[in-house]
């Protein structure tokens, strides 16, 4: 069930953003381009600053004592981050630069060493470039295939295409949950639900005819 805020609620939010203090064309700012750059809360300006005024130094690589409150707050925003996503241990949490370079990791790491000729990655149509040319550009030094779920003219996924996609030449299925362009909202537990069906039957019927 979706949450409503109250107008009252809308303002309290507001004010922990200081840029949207501003007016802009004599109306207050309505920043929308988060998928590009997001707005700093004051609780994320203060910690940026107590750092560069108190312990600015590298991250894992001194023995000297900056470094190491430096690596001590670091490792406690990985274990703040994984209780606040429910991840079974810290060490799940890889802090990248962003989305985008988050997906070229993904990509390149992965590809690398996971994908053959034959295998297929499994993308949708309403991606954002960085969840395609990455994928295609692995693709194409693998020998893999890049198969795309379409969508229709209301801008929603043709799930009923998704079966015949995920055959067992899938090895990944990257996709978005909203569309930066549409707006659109996948239904990404049951997409998942249905990729890990599939997974399963692979695995069964393969084991199965292996043991006879």
């Amino acid at each position: 069930m979706s949450t409503i805020l109250t107008s009252l609620e809308i303002k309290e939010l507001r004010r922990d953003f200081p840029l949207l203090a501003q007016k802009v064309y004599g109306h207050p700012l309505v920043y929308l381009d988060n998928a590009a750059t997001t707005q700093k809360p004051n609780q994320v300006l203060e910690t940026l600053d107590t750092y560069y005024k108190q312990y600015n130094s590298n991250v894992h690589r001194g023995v000297h004592h900056l470094s190491q409150v430096a690596t001590d707050a670091y490792e406690a925003a990985r274990k703040t981050v994984a209780d606040y996503i429910d991840a079974g241990e810290d060490k799940e949490v890889i802090f990248t630069k962003g989305t985008t370079d988050g997906i070229n990791l993904v990509a390149s790491c992965f590809g690398k060493a996971m994908l053959k000729p034959g295998d297929s990655v499994v993308i949708t149509a309403m991606e954002h470039h960085s969840n395609i040319v990455p994928w295609q550009m692995i693709c194409e030094e693998k020998g893999a295939t890049l198969k795309v779920i379409p969508f229709n003219t209301y801008g929603e996924l043709e799930l009923d295409k998704l079966d015949s996609l995920l055959d067992d030449s899938v090895r990944i299925l990257a996709l978005t949950y909203v569309s930066n362009s549409l707006a659109t909202i996948n239904p990404v537990k049951k997409i998942i639900a249905a990729a890990h069906e599939k997974i399963f039957l692979f695995y069964w019927t393969g084991h199965k005819r292996y043991n006879t």
